[in-house]
């Protein structure tokens, strides 16, 4: 049973319709590459799958060890060769971790911050990459939870 169904809109755009829950995600061509910009493009959608796949992978772990990650952020870029063919040559993940344990904030020992940290860069979308995709992921830990 198919995952997702997308219908092409035309104008280098699509939508995008994730089957089980019915959300939508439009997709757009890049200003770089005759598109519009007006919406994800395939390939920001790859990046957003490395950095969102990490911090869910990693958040799971936590959890079963009582830490929750809420409050953490990830910037992540993506970079495209300059060369053909075109592809993503780069994604720049930056993680700000902060964790809490039962509602209180704090730093997670040595271990567990090493522990969680490898998963970031086993999480399945990073071992499915590529290996010529570079991925760079660097990750901070700050104590306290974001507001």
């Amino acid at each position: 049973m198919a995952t997702i169904h997308i219908d092409y809109l035309g104008g280098l755009r699509t939508d995008c319709v994730h089957l089980q829950s019915g959300t939508h995600i439009n997709t757009d061509a890049p200003t770089d590459n005759q598109g519009l910009g007006e919406a994800f493009s395939p390939t920001d959608l790859v990046a957003n799958a490395l950095g969102s796949c990490i911090i869910t992978t990693m958040a799971i772990f936590a959890r079963r060890d009582g830490i929750d990650l809420t409050g953490s952020e990830l910037d992540v870029t993506k970079v495209m060769t300059t060369q053909p063919p075109r592809r993503i040559a780069r994604i720049e993940v930056n993680l700000t971790l902060r964790a809490s344990r039962e509602g209180e904030a704090f730093l997670p020992d040595d271990e567990t911050r090493a522990r969680l940290e490898k998963i970031a860069h086993t999480c399945p979308v990073a071992i499915s990459l590529h290996p010529d995709l570079e991925q760079a992921v660097s990750i901070r830990w700050e104590t306290g939870v974001a507001a």
